[in-house]
């Protein structure tokens, strides 16, 4: 028997940065919101800073859109559940990028790159169903860790 995840779901809060609404935590362990991550000692986000704002931007940009396309139900009604269904999917694409790294291939169809954004996706959904904010799914329907 598996561990459920907890049925004390967490609101999604947003705070705007640089005009873009952006979403973090209030929990018990607190995550730091985007902003607590920029120097301190200036109002000047570092490249670094700037270059992370940018994939993260990215991702929820192909994230939103790849869920207009499909729906939330490709998760929701995954056989053996939501996390199982993207469990399944993130060991596709690490088989996928470890056969192009491991092999020196050129990729014929997507980039590495957006094989990665890709299983950065799958982390943020599988993040959205444990936290119980992916449509179709209730905490009680998940398994998550027992940590």
């Amino acid at each position: 028997m598996g561990c459920r995840v907890s049925e004390r779901r967490y609101p999604v809060k947003y705070k705007i940065i640089d005009g873009v609404r952006v979403p973090y935590h209030s929990r018990p362990y607190e995550y730091p919101s985007p902003a607590d991550n920029y120097s301190t000692t200036t109002n000047e986000v570092s490249e670094f800073e700037q270059a992370v704002f940018e994939v993260f931007f990215t991702a929820r940009n192909v994230l939103v859109s790849k869920h207009h396309d499909y729906g939330p139900t490709n998760i929701s009604n995954a056989p053996g559940g939501a996390l199982n269904g993207l469990r399944v999917r993130i060991h596709d694409k690490t088989a996928r990028i470890n056969n192009l790294i491991d092999s020196g291939k050129n990729a014929q169809h997507e980039s590495l790159r957006d094989s990665f954004l890709d299983l950065m996706n799958y982390a943020a959904i599988a993040l959205l169903v444990i936290d119980g904010n992916w449509p179709g799914v209730e905490p009680d329907d998940t398994e998550a860790d027992c940590g």
